[in-house]
């Protein structure tokens, strides 16, 4: 039996700071190390590809290794799993401070996306474990906002320390952090949560599964080329036969059966996938358009897009405690409603647009952010059942981040289609807003699509009994 808690409220709060501190270093250091990507370059004589690496080697880490971390999780333990991402993520944003070559750097880099695939799946286990269902919204809520505050101050601190102190300060930050945290879960975050203590890993089939998101996501980044189209397709057929295995699977990595039998957890987790494949690029074309159609510099162009993140920050909790007391549902298709309004108006987006006019529709796709994602998630850690939250967790995460890549592989295609292989320049920004433009209006459609999964989930009906707060075998 594992140690217990002194209270029960000690337990709870532990590991609320635990898991929104973890929550917001992720997003921070991702946002953080994108501002000292040239600076990086220059000191490591990186080409383009290699620098594109910096990035894209941490995001296909933690998508490969989500689902099997909540698998671990769910068998050998929830804290223990979090605990060793800490650790591993601690050295290998420590390594990659110290790193001489490209090589090395993106070697690191892939250490510290699978040290943060550990405590991003386990995190969110661990507080649906700890609370019980009619408080789980507004726990959900404050993590997701520290998610957003990483994002968004993420850039600003980020280009302070790269100034002042060079790039590598932005990586041994880590170590005191990641050292305070293990050191915070060791001390107060008492007790073990296990959903399946008597399984088995499979470890072929987390293999299997390595190489279908591998393929799936790194040929989304090369798309519209023939190799990128290969690779995706490679990745859809190697993901067909790892269901196919996990269904007849006597101990599965991933139970199919949350799909096939679980309708709010289906289409909860597929309204998340077209959300993030619906919103992600927004952004990044916001900024090319506030840089290049408008003069402006990227200092200038980050503080209004910072308007997004900060109402996502602001809301999100508040969204979250509203969906303990408001079907969850509901909640998250008015969210997603009012991004499909704002993702719309983005599409009559011109030369002359007033700042103001930007600066209120980010306002109102952050409040449509805010009232979907806190909500959303709760719904999905609330339709499973105690053993599959390190899996359900994880399913979130990778949904996000694979929403998050077709996102920006939707935008690279139409910029190919269009443009082609040339800079953006005057002499093509009519096909530039074209492009915008078009990007604007397939994200307006796969988000109204999201509206119906979001609303046809189906009533989250929550129970009274114990989450597994006081530690679960």
């Amino acid at each position: 039996m594992p140690h217990q808690p002194a209270t029960h409220t000690a337990l709870e709060r532990s590991a609320l700071i635990v898991a929104t501190l973890t929550s917001f270093v992720g997003p921070f250091i991702i946002s953080s190390i994108n501002v000292a990507l040239p600076a990086i370059q220059a000191d490591l004589q990186m080409d383009a590809v290699q620098l594109s690496w910096v990035a894209t080697a941490y995001l296909l880490a933690v998508a490969v290794g989500l689902i099997p971390a909540g698998k671990i999780a769910d068998i050998h333990g929830r804290k223990r799993v979090f605990a060793a991402g800490l650790v591993v993520y601690t050295i290998g944003s420590t390594a990659a401070a110290f790193a001489g070559s490209a090589a090395i750097l993106i070697t690191f880099r892939v250490v510290q996306g699978l040290g943060a695939a550990m405590f991003i799946t386990t995190g969110m286990a661990i507080l649906t474990s700890v609370f019980p269902p009619e408080r789980r919204g507004r726990v959900i809520g404050i993590y997701v906002a520290a998610v957003y505050i990483g994002l968004s101050t993420g850039p600003f601190i980020g280009g302070l320390m790269t100034h002042h102190f060079g790039w590598r300060s932005i990586f041994l930050l880590m170590l005191p952090l990641g050292l305070f945290l293990f050191l915070l879960t060791q001390r107060y975050l008492k007790g073990e949560w296990r959903g399946e203590p008597n399984q088995q890993l499979d470890i072929p089939a987390c293999l299997l599964y390595a190489v279908a998101i591998l393929s799936l996501v790194y040929g989304a980044t090369r798309l519209p080329s023939m190799i990128g189209t290969l690779l995706l397709l490679a990745g859809i057929l190697l993901l067909v036969v790892f269901i196919r295995h996990q269904r007849a699977a006597r101990y599965p990595v991933f139970h199919v059966s949350l799909f096939s039998a679980n309708k709010t957890f289906a289409f909860s987790s597929l309204a998340a996938l077209l959300n993030y494949s619906a919103t992600f690029a927004v952004t990044f074309l916001l900024s090319l358009y506030l840089q290049y159609i408008k003069g402006m510099t990227p200092q200038s162009a980050g503080l209004i897009l910072m308007a997004q993140p900060i109402m996502m920050a602001l809301l999100s909790p508040l969204a979250g405690r509203l969906s303990d007391r408001i079907e969850p549902r509901l909640l998250a298709t008015a969210g997603m409603i009012i991004t499909v309004v704002g993702v719309t108006l983005f599409t009559r987006l011109q030369p002359d647009t007033g700042l103001y006019l930007i600066v209120a529709n980010l306002v109102l796709l952050g409040t449509g952010f805010a009232l979907f994602s806190s909500p959303n998630m709760s719904a999905i850690m609330g339709a499973v059942e105690k053993r599959h939250y390190g899996l359900a967790s994880g399913t979130v995460a990778t949904m996000r981040l694979i929403g998050q890549m077709l996102s920006m592989a939707m935008a690279t295609v139409v910029l190919a289609l269009i443009i082609g292989r040339q800079a953006i320049g005057p002499e093509n920004y009519g096909l530039f807003l074209q492009s915008i433009h078009t990007v604007y209006f397939i994200s307006a459609a796969l988000c109204l699509s999201g509206v119906y999964f979001s609303w046809f989930r189906g009533s989250l009906h929550r129970s009274s009994g114990d989450p597994g707060g006081t530690g679960s075998t």
